[in-house]
């Protein structure tokens, strides 16, 4: 007789994921049937306008940098019970004070890609310091501190570039930061086909996704952060220092984002506009949401809202698809995402069936098996 066991089949993160972004397409697409064209198309030159050639893949990969470290900055908050909806500031602090030391050193390429990137973690660490020792000393809501602070930079931005780092011809934004004081590589522009986007914010990004996952996985403070999300009082029972950890976890979510600030400014556009609130800090939201706050779920969600970005502007240019239709179906996503409860119930009822008709198959076989 077979006593094998059957492995039960079970819902699971990347399930709920795929569930949600399959309905945000089919969203999508009865819209594109309402607007007149053909959704196969649309997708079609939405795909090929983010991946069709190695010089539109580097643009691709450069948005996903971004969307990436942002991303991670949430879902490490959501991890450790925080919610980091300060990102679009801490992106602009890491961003502006990066700029500033690239303007005001000069020192070659190399050292000064390495020193940016350390301010800009830090600079975003202790725009994200400020908000978590409102939490842990005061019981301030971050999220109500996090906005405040969005704003706070915000202006901040709008005084200091026109005073210190103006353009030659425009108040509205910075000088173009210098190709050696960027994050931009002559090897790596030479390696996506004269990509003037893409930069090393990439390898930035993907180590800093091994490190927070090792971190979160493998050591003490990462027990002890998650701890403190899962459960504050019993973590504060069990000896875990509550405040350290909520104060530390809001820093470490700013020098991410900071970082997103880095690649963004030193070395995707090149240069800060005043007046502007990054828009990443938001789509990050909706990053750590579908990447269910995972490490590497975030490096998955962010390359597929990468391709939304970058090739949203390619299926406007071909079809009658206005390039909004792209954030709508970001915000679909979003909401089925958020109702992932819903789709935990659906596959857990449906792979129950499936389950139950395998070990009844399987108790048939086994009992024809006693029979002979």
């Amino acid at each position: 007789m077979s006593d094998k066991k059957i492995k039960e089949l079970k819902s699971n993160n990347f399930i709920i994921a795929i569930s949600a972004v399959f309905l945000g397409l089919i969203a999508g697409s009865i819209l594109i049937l309402f607007i007149g064209d053909n959704p196969i198309s649309a997708f079609r030159y939405l795909t090929k306008g983010a991946l069709m050639s190695v010089r539109r893949t580097g643009t691709t990969l450069a948005i996903t940098t971004t969307l990436m470290l942002v991303g991670l900055s949430i879902a490490f908050a959501f991890k450790t019970g925080l919610f980091n909806i300060g990102a679009s500031g801490q992106i602009l602090i890491g961003g502006l004070v990066s700029t500033t030391v690239a303007f005001s050193l000069n020192i070659p390429h190399i050292p000064m890609m390495i020193v940016i990137i350390l301010v800009g973690f830090l600079a975003g660490a202790i725009w994200g310091l400020i908000p978590g020792l409102l939490k842990a000393f005061f019981n301030v809501h971050e999220v109500v501190s996090t906005i405040m602070m969005n704003w706070i930079a915000y202006w901040v931005v709008f005084y200091f570039v026109p005073a210190f780092l103006k353009g030659p011809s425009l108040e509205t934004e910075s000088a173009m930061l210098p190709y050696e004081k960027s994050l931009r590589m002559e090897w790596l522009t030479k390696l996506f086909d004269g990509s003037n986007y893409i930069n090393l914010g990439l390898f930035v990004a993907i180590l800093a996704v091994f490190v927070i996952k090792f971190i979160m996985d493998k050591t003490t403070l990462g027990y002890e952060l998650k701890a403190v999300g899962y459960n504050r009082f019993g973590a504060e029972y069990a000896g875990i220092k509550v405040n350290r950890s909520v104060v530390l976890s809001m820093m470490i979510a700013g020098g991410l984002a900071g970082l997103a600030g880095v690649s963004y400014y030193c070395g995707y556009s090149g240069k800060i506009q005043i007046g502007i609130l990054p828009t990443q800090g938001f789509d990050g939201i909706a990053v750590a949401l579908l990447g269910a706050s995972s490490p590497i779920g975030v490096v998955f969600s962010s390359f597929f809202f990468g391709i939304l970005q970058a090739g949203k502007g390619f299926m406007s240019g071909n079809t009658k698809v206005p390039p909004e239709l792209a954030d709508t179906i970001i915000a679909v996503i979003i909401y089925f995402t958020a109702t992932s409860v819903m789709f935990k119930k659906f596959w857990d009822k449906r792979f129950k069936k499936i389950n139950e008709k395998r070990h009844f198959v399987k108790s048939d076989s086994n009992a024809v098996e006693e029979g002979n």
